[in-house]
């Protein structure tokens, strides 16, 4: 560990001792606790979203307008194309206004750009990993300390908003002395291996050089599966573990009934067990006909270089490129459905 980490490190201790607060305390003897039974790092893969960094601001700094979920940097151009035409459509009444934002959607419906500017705003498709904490029994589940839903609801999605939204990708940014080493450990992460191609590997060790500091972003919650070769995502990601379990609970009581065709039988399966599994309350795992699901904990990080936060990599893979999404839109506000 080199010095400059070891003052860090030791202040972000003092912070915690000087803050006297017993939500903090106990929140970092959760994070020591899951440092022991989970101490390995298990990469889920790439995840992509949108900044803006806005220099008009009293403090310009790159803060997150759309979350970083996508699994393609296209899903993500895409996102940012319909937040800026929509921004032209409904909100704003000036013609010049409109002009600029829609000549940033013109780019991104011709190309695959990673970074657009609109009215003197910069926005960046950015890259992040995403990672779970491992240990003998596999992917670590919720904490104790992580956030829950007031009133949570089995039958209808919870507002939550993500709390990507409007965050500020800071690299100083810590919650205390354990969130800070884990920082730490990540600076020098890279993909290594055979199983990864070779240019996936070059890019990866190029962007730790080009992209040295680390944000990790607020915590999510998703659904693994185990199987013969162990533990599998298979749900998208949540803000609270509540939301994962309900996803979890729909899926076995309705939704893959309709997917996979369940003759009657099986649908009655899995619907007791969805029952049973909701009955619980807070479970963080579910079986049924011999499958084992669990409620995981998600991390993921993003990097940051001189100019902020790092774009896709050559070797991101995109499924589709770029096109027109929305109807044609005039200066003047009026929407052409007809082209």
């Amino acid at each position: 560990m080199t010095d400059d980490w070891k003052r860090r490190l030791d202040a972000l201790h003092a912070e915690l001792v000087r803050r006297d607060d017993p939500v903090a305390w106990v929140t970092e003897a959760d994070a020591v606790e899951a440092s022991r039974r989970y101490p390995h790092i298990a990469l889920r893969g790439p995840v992509f979203g949108v900044a803006r960094l806005d220099p008009a601001t009293a403090e310009p700094c790159w803060r997150l307008l759309k979350p970083v979920v996508d699994n393609m940097p296209q899903q993500a151009r895409d996102g940012l194309n319909s937040h800026l035409w929509f921004q032209a459509k409904d909100g704003t009444g000036d013609p010049a206004t409109r002009r600029g934002l829609l000549a940033a959607v013109a780019v991104l419906e011709r190309a695959p750009a990673d970074e657009v500017e609109a009215l003197g705003v910069r926005y960046r498709v950015v890259r992040g990993d995403e990672f779970a904490r491992t240990g003998d029994d596999g992917p670590e589940p919720p904490r104790p300390t992580d956030p829950e839903v007031l009133d949570p609801s089995w039958e209808e999605p919870c507002a939550v908003p993500s709390p990507d939204v409007d965050f500020v990708l800071d690299p100083d940014r810590d919650e205390g002395p354990m969130a800070g080493a884990l920082r730490l450990g990540l600076r020098d992460f890279t993909y290594t291996g055979a199983r990864f191609p070779a240019d996936v590997r070059a890019d990866s060790a190029r962007a730790a050089r080009t992209h040295p500091d680390v944000v990790r972003l607020p915590v999510g919650f998703s659904v693994a599966e185990r199987d013969e070769s162990g533990w599998t995502a298979c749900g998208s990601l949540t803000a609270t573990p509540h939301e994962a379990r309900r996803s979890l609970y729909e899926g076995m009581a309705r939704v893959w009934a309709m997917l996979y065709r369940f003759d009657e039988r099986k649908k009655a399966v899995y619907a007791r067990a969805a029952e049973t599994f909701r009955s619980a309350g807070r479970a963080d795992e579910a079986s049924v006909e011999g499958r084992l699901f669990r409620i995981c904990r998600v991390e993921r990080m993003v990097r940051l270089g001189p100019d902020g936060p790092e774009p896709p990599r050559p070797s991101d893979v995109d499924e589709y490129g770029p096109m027109k999404l929305h109807p044609t839109l005039h200066e003047n506000g009026t929407v052409q459905f007809d082209d």
